[in-house]
This record gives structure tokens, C-alpha cells and sequence, in this order.
């Protein structure tokens, strides 16, 4: 099994707004998602530092490094761009962290 896990920043007080773009996931980028063979992503929220911490898993053979060539990839970047911290091209910015422990 392939995981990885990364933070994002969200703008102060866009914490509701993220969460209501989320729960209306495009469905075409939910499918690009599974083709590229991401499956079981979550995104968690410190409230305190707004940073989101986000761990998915990723099928053999995944192409997920292939998505932001994608022109759905990049349509969601730019309608996330004005609430969460972002690199030039609204590609958000993204810190991987390291995995310390596993638990099954």
C-alpha cells in the first residue's frame, strides 16, 4: 500500500467555505481522483493554526502525479485559490510530512 500524507493552509475564517466546496466535490474531479487511483482520502482541520492535514492511499500503479496536468485538476485549484494558500498557478501549497508510525 502507497500513502501519503501533506498539510495545507486555509485563509483565516474560510473554514466553513472549504468545507462546503468539499462536500460538493465535482464529479468529474471525484473520477479523475479514483482513475488516478487515489481511494480513501481524508482531510482534517486544526482549527486553531488552520492547517489541513490531509492522508490518502494510492492503488498500484496510481498515475496521482499525472493530475495536475488535468484541465479539472486545475479548474479546482483556481475555485479553491481565494481560500487557502496557494503557489503561483493556484496549485495549493503543500508540505508532504514524513510517516512515523502505522497502525493496522
Amino acid at each position: 500500500m502507497n500513502q501519503r500524507g501533506f498539510k495545507m493552509r486555509l485563509k483565516p475564517g474560510m473554514a466553513e467555505e472549504y468545507k462546503r466546496r468539499h462536500d460538493a466535490l465535482w464529479p468529474d474531479l471525484a473520477e479523475a481522483l479514483k482513475a488516478a487511483g487515489i481511494h480513501d482520502y481524508s482531510i482534517f482541520l486544526d482549527e486553531e493554526t488552520l492547517i489541513l492535514f490531509a492522508v490518502l492511499k494510492l492503488r498500484e500503479g496510481h498515475t496521482a502525479d499525472d493530475l495536475p496536468q488535468l484541465p479539472v485538476m486545475r479548474r479546482w485549484w483556481d475555485h479553491m485559490a481565494d481560500i487557502m494558500e496557494v503557489e503561483p498557478g493556484n496549485r495549493p501549497r503543500q508540505w508532504p510530512l514524513q510517516p512515523m508510525f502505522y497502525f493496522a
